[in-house]
């Protein structure tokens, strides 16, 4: 089953280095990871997407736990939170199809960050779920590139 765990640290040289390599080091999966600071300079909060069974994620929620710079950790999978994700992609562009990318860009609520004569790059933020919708429909008219940021995710309400 897949995880959403939030992990704020403080915000110091190798932090980051020091949970990839305990993920690494354990054999555990790692999906995506974000990282930036919160409303305090001092500290980072971590997004980290991984999936294991119960054994699993109870292991990593404690090795989380004992590195050094680690303040919180929670598994915000089974409570109210918010995540997302933001797509950059960059599509083959042509007369014919010029009409139809830039209606689907608007059903997903999508942004056009650049155009070219023969390609256009958009942008669209949105659950991951969205996200992979977006590229699947997409997909047809011709992918050059894409850049996912990873998961970002909060905890909903008085935290």
């Amino acid at each position: 089953m897949k995880h959403i765990i939030s992990v704020l640290v403080e915000n110091k040289f190798g932090t980051l280095n020091r949970v990839a390599a305990m993920f690494s080091a354990r054999g555990f999966n790692l999906e995506s990871i974000s990282i930036g600071e919160t409303e305090d300079n001092e500290l980072s909060r971590m997004t980290i997407v991984t999936t294991g069974d119960d054994r699993i994620i109870s292991q990593i929620l404690k090795q989380l736990n004992r590195l050094i710079d680690t303040i919180k950790v929670i598994d915000l999978t089974k409570q109210p939170h918010l995540s997302r994700e933001l797509l950059m992609m960059t599509l083959k562009l042509s007369k014919s199809t010029q009409h139809e990318i830039f209606e689907l860009i608007g059903v997903f609520k999508g942004k056009v960050v650049d155009i070219k004569q023969k390609s256009i790059t958009i942008e669209v933020v949105g659950s991951p779920d969205k996200i992979n919708t977006t590229i699947d429909m997409f997909r047809p008219f011709g992918i050059k590139e894409i850049a996912r940021s990873g998961t970002v995710a909060l905890q909903r309400g008085d935290s």
